[in-house]
């Protein structure tokens, strides 16, 4: 369900805004619409839905257009066309006291420098929207120290800001974000000032916040690790205008232009790409009924050195290798002859964790879920080619390399059950 929506979104700074809007319309060019106009597009047609429960990250260059979006979603910045629904409610046609009704019920705001009151405690501050709000002091302080204890602030309520750390100032106004029990929050370049180290433990802390509360999070970020490692999906942005909407593994395997794509190049895609976005079905595979003669057969026929077992509802049973079931054609099933699993792998595990499984397995790495049912499987060529997509010069456009000739084509692939070849 859509908590936030976003309709078309225009914001120009300058004279003639509604004029400059139609012009863009039209498919009139940004910058010559700068130049003629004297005018800042700062966002151009912006469209794109939020889900519940997801961190959306919006990210892009500097003055592309990320934080004027983000002032939009809670009405900082007045539209200049297009439409904000907050739960179906278009904020952009409400008056000051609906907004204000609205921002307090359901956006709160994570700031990049913090925004604390130095002259109050870190209680105090975190308190500060439900003071806003008409909270009475005593439950508004017990709000404020539940949510300092969940960004790990216990035993700093009585400080000034002044007397924490950067990393540490940033959890106060994470914490006044949470205790105003919101279901959005909008965090704008909320990291960007901190160390890297520190980062990653806020970056942490915001991913196991989220998956405790729920909260629908919309995140702004120059960093595209940072969008990637933490973001559902990513709306990357260029010169006001939103370029592609998708997964990391979306836009790191299919970049939408030459823009997104060098934007991609240097990304480390072993920590991007999982298990599930690598895999391919397998060429086949035996259920448990069938005999030596027949899983001989099929090996041969798909130049198979080996092939997985499963039962009748594709749990992996184990493997056989061809010089067996060559050895053993007499046997009536192969169930005696089932090698046991030397190792799987799930669909979520990052490709940087594939490679020792992968050289330890005698057949393509299996995938399977958390009912140990096989999902698919990765040769060691397909695991390569996954992660070894390269640019090419000539278009700006990243590309996969040619498949391998191995003849795992989709009209050859055999389906079998636990009684036979299907």
């Amino acid at each position: 369900m859509s908590v936030l929506q976003a309709q078309h979104l225009y914001k120009v700074f300058g004279r003639r805004p509604s004029e400059v809007v139609k012009r863009l319309e039209e498919g009139a060019d940004a910058t010559e619409i700068r130049e003629k106009y004297d005018v800042t597009p700062a966002v151009i047609d912006a469209s794109f839905e939020v889900e519940e429960g997801e961190i959306f990250v919006v990210m892009g260059l500097s003055g592309s257009g990320k934080s004027t979006l983000i002032r939009m979603l809670n009405g900082l910045h007045p539209t200049t066309s297009g439409k904000v629904l907050i739960h179906g409610e278009d904020i952009s046609a409400m008056n000051g006291a609906q907004l204000r009704k609205t921002r307090s019920e359901h956006i709160s705001m994570v700031f990049q420098h913090f925004a604390l009151f130095p002259h109050r405690t870190v209680l105090q501050n975190a308190a500060y929207g439900l003071k806003i709000k008409g909270l009475k002091e005593s439950e508004r302080n017990e709000k404020a120290r539940e949510a300092l204890g969940m960004v790990g602030l216990d035993g700093w309520a009585d400080h000034k800001p002044s007397e924490l750390s950067g990393g540490m100032q940033q959890r106060v106004g994470l914490a006044r974000a949470l205790a105003a029990e919101t279901d959005i929050m909008l965090m704008d370049e909320a990291f960007s000032a901190l160390d890297p180290l520190i980062r990653r433990d806020m970056q942490d802390q915001l991913i196991e916040l989220q998956q405790k509360l729920g909260k629908t999070i919309v995140f702004i970020t120059h960093d595209l690790n940072e969008a990637m490692r933490i973001g559902d999906r990513i709306a990357m942005m260029r010169n006001g205008r939103i370029v592609q909407i998708g997964t990391a593994e979306q836009i790191l395997t299919d970049p939408a232009n030459d823009y997104v794509a060098q934007f991609i190049a240097d990304v480390d895609r072993t920590r991007v790409l999982t298990a599930g976005s690598i895999m391919e079905p397998p060429v086949a595979t035996l259920g448990l009924g069938n005999g030596p003669r027949a899983a001989h057969k099929l090996m041969r026929e798909h130049q198979q050195a080996g092939l997985y077992v499963v039962g009748r509802d594709r749990t992996l049973q184990g493997y056989v290798m061809e010089e067996t079931v060559a050895a053993q054609r007499d046997l009536p099933t192969i169930e005696s002859i089932v090698e046991p699993i030397e190792t799987t792998v799930s669909v979520d595990e990052q490709a940087a964790h594939l490679f020792t499984p992968a050289a330890n397995v005698r057949l393509p790495l299996p995938v399977v879920d958390a009912e140990n049912k096989l999902r698919g499987v990765i040769p060691r060529v397909t695991l390569l080619a996954a992660l070894g997509q390269v640019d090419r010069h000539e278009t700006g456009v990243v590309d996969t390399e040619d498949p391998p000739p191995d003849d795992r084509t989709p009209d050859l692939l055999t389906k079998t059950t636990a009684g036979g070849i299907q």
